[in-house]
């Protein structure tokens, strides 16, 4: 007689965290899996604008929107729901839940006037194994003008709002990390918007420690290339610098990746990259400061 196949959803979270394990290269048993795990599997993306962390950031911007001098600020975080690593330390699958917002401004307006506030939140699926690392992520926005910006400048409202799915490779070889990949909206709000887009970077974090700060760590150059290019845009490519020093607290653990707080250089020109301004040519210079996992 055929022995029944459970059904019950603990024999379906085993057999999924048995996947998900053997995916990673790894042997380990569900029982394995960690519960609400420290840092990621993928590193953040040093230099890409939407990527959620806490930040701020002053410079002068230049567009149609504004020109003057404004102030961008980020309160966000990727936090691990579940862990299943995999048999070498650093490896396995994460399930994350990524938030975040993005607001800019204007600090020439008499109220330094919000320009505009993007929301966002999604469930990022990430992956490592050795050098190599991935991330798959669904995730909403939402984007909202301030008030007093829109009783200034009377702009016309766009109801920004989508879903997208995102996959992104990464490999890192020595001091360099490359990645790429791309994203397609699922719904979008207009529904006339283009939903491909192309993106990919380029990293460099120097393995040799400029100094020791205490417990705060090390000190290393880091710099960041982040290119996005949206259909909506005829796939032209906007691009973001950061370069500057970056501190991370000293791990014991191959595998987790620790805060690291960045002062950095920021350069952006292209398609801004906030809420109803994608259609709009942006440059910023600045000097920022960011922290993330």
């Amino acid at each position: 007689m055929t022995a029944a196949v459970s059904s019950t959803p603990r024999a379906r979270l085993a057999a999924a965290g048995t996947a998900l394990t053997l995916l990673a290269g790894g042997g380990t048993a569900l029982a394995d899996a960690v519960a609400l795990p420290r840092g990621d599997l993928f590193a953040p993306l040093l230099a890409d604008p939407k990527q959620p962390r806490f930040s701020g950031s002053i410079g002068h911007s230049t567009s149609d929107v504004v020109d003057a001098a404004v102030a961008s600020v980020a309160f966000g975080e990727n936090l691990g729901i579940i862990r299943w690593p995999g048999s070498t330390p650093g490896d396995g699958v994460q399930l994350n839940l990524a938030g975040a917002v993005f607001a800019q401004f204007d600090l020439g307006a008499p109220s330094s006037d919000l320009i505009n506030a993007d929301y966002v939140i999604g469930l990022p699926l990430t992956y490592r194994r050795g050098d190599f690392s991935a991330r798959a992520r669904i995730y909403h926005q939402s984007s909202h003008l301030g008030d007093e910006f829109l009783l200034r400048t009377r702009t016309d409202r766009i109801n920004l709002s989508f879903e997208s799915a995102e996959l992104l490779l990464s490999y890192d070889l020595g001091d360099w990390r490359a990645y790429g990949g791309g994203e397609y909206m699922l719904r979008r709000d207009p529904g006339d918007l283009r939903p491909g887009l192309w993106h990919a970077g380029l990293e460099y974090r120097r393995a040799k420690p400029l100094l020791h700060v205490g417990e705060l760590g090390v000190g290393r150059w880091v710099a960041g290339l982040d290119l996005k290019s949206w259909q909506e845009n005829n796939w032209t490519p906007a691009w973001s610098w950061k370069g500057g020093v970056e501190f991370a607290s000293l791990s014991r653990d191959p595998g987790r990746l620790d805060r690291r707080l960045s002062l950095l250089l920021e350069y952006y020109n292209g398609f801004a990259p906030y809420g109803q301004f994608f259609a709009d040519d942006m440059a910023f210079l600045g000097l920022g400061l960011q922290l993330s996992l």
